[in-house]
């Protein structure tokens, strides 16, 4: 494994406290007998205590220790491995902990900020399948006409609030109710979560956090578990009045050449849904309504 430092910068302190609270959030989930270490005895805290990961890990307690605090100290690939082996760590987790470390698996990748005109022409040639460009904030970059006939009308939307995480959590807005809508919001929190480790400290990062926070109850609540998560692929049932369920699935085109940006075109799942898509979306807009417009 080919580690790239991270230079530097004013967020390092950040990144480091979050750091101690991501490591003890993770080793709290586990039982001891989980790992073999018997459940019994006086424990302050659920989970693990911290000599417990050291010696998994066979690292000092009292660097471990420094660790969760934050502090400033040198770190390896070699031994953040040993440290998310013991804490069983999955790759989504493995890659955050290097972030937040200040290790990269690999180079950065430079942030979009502008989108080529051919990327609207795409979504609009996958119709009738809604679709739609973030980046890794969850800020919502283009979408076809589709999108709004069959998810929210974005048209609608300012362009300030057009956050996938914003209008999950706060707006009421939606042409339609997703199903499995606890379990579609706890997998973005941890996915944002996860993109996150490489933006803290970033203003218009925290800014959009604590937003979320003050507005919802409900992301705080998610926000506080410290799940981390990749980009989900996992099928969505849509209920819309007068349609019933669409089954839907979402397939995510990576834009390499413009950073850490993504196309996601939610195509369907059986014939019926494939049906109902293309009859809504062929239906007549009501006059001046625009299709999804190109957004910078």
């Amino acid at each position: 494994m080919t580690t790239v430092p991270v230079a530097t910068d004013r967020t390092v302190t950040a990144q480091r406290r979050e750091l101690g609270v991501f490591l003890r959030s993770r080793r709290e989930r586990i039982r001891p007998d989980e790992v073999g270490f018997a459940p019994g005895g006086r424990r302050r805290t659920p989970g693990l205590r911290r000599e417990e990961v050291a010696l998994l890990a066979g690292v000092g307690v009292t660097w471990y220790t420094w660790l969760e605090q934050g502090r400033d100290i040198n770190v390896s690939a070699q031994v953040l491995d040993a440290i998310a082996t013991a804490l069983r760590f999955d790759r989504q987790e493995r890659n955050h902990l290097y972030r937040l470390a200040g290790l990269r698996l690999s180079p950065s990748q430079g942030v979009c900020t502008a989108l080529p005109s051919s990327v609207q022409k795409t979504l609009d040639a996958v119709s009738p399948y809604p679709a739609l460009v973030l980046n890794t904030r969850y800020d919502i970059l283009a979408f076809n006409d589709a999108y709004c006939k069959v998810v929210l009308d974005l048209n609608e939307v300012p362009v300030e609030e057009r956050n996938m995480l914003w209008l999950n959590f706060v707006s009421d807005d939606w042409m339609c109710s997703f199903v499995d809508a606890e379990m579609t919001k706890h997998h973005m929190v941890a996915a944002f979560r996860a993109a996150s480790g490489e933006h803290v400290g970033e203003v218009l990062w925290q800014d959009l956090i604590q937003s979320l926070l003050n507005s919802s109850p409900y992301f705080a609540e998610l926000w506080e578990r410290y799940d981390v998560a990749a980009p989900s692929t996992r099928t969505k049932m849509l209920e819309i009045d007068g349609y019933g369920i669409l089954r839907i699935e979402p397939v995510n085109l990576w834009l390499s050449q413009l950073g850490p940006t993504r196309a996601t075109v939610y195509t369907a799942l059986d014939d019926e849904t494939e049906r109902k898509l293309r009859q809504i979306v062929e239906t007549p807009a009501a006059p001046g309504r625009a299709a999804g417009e190109f957004v910078r």
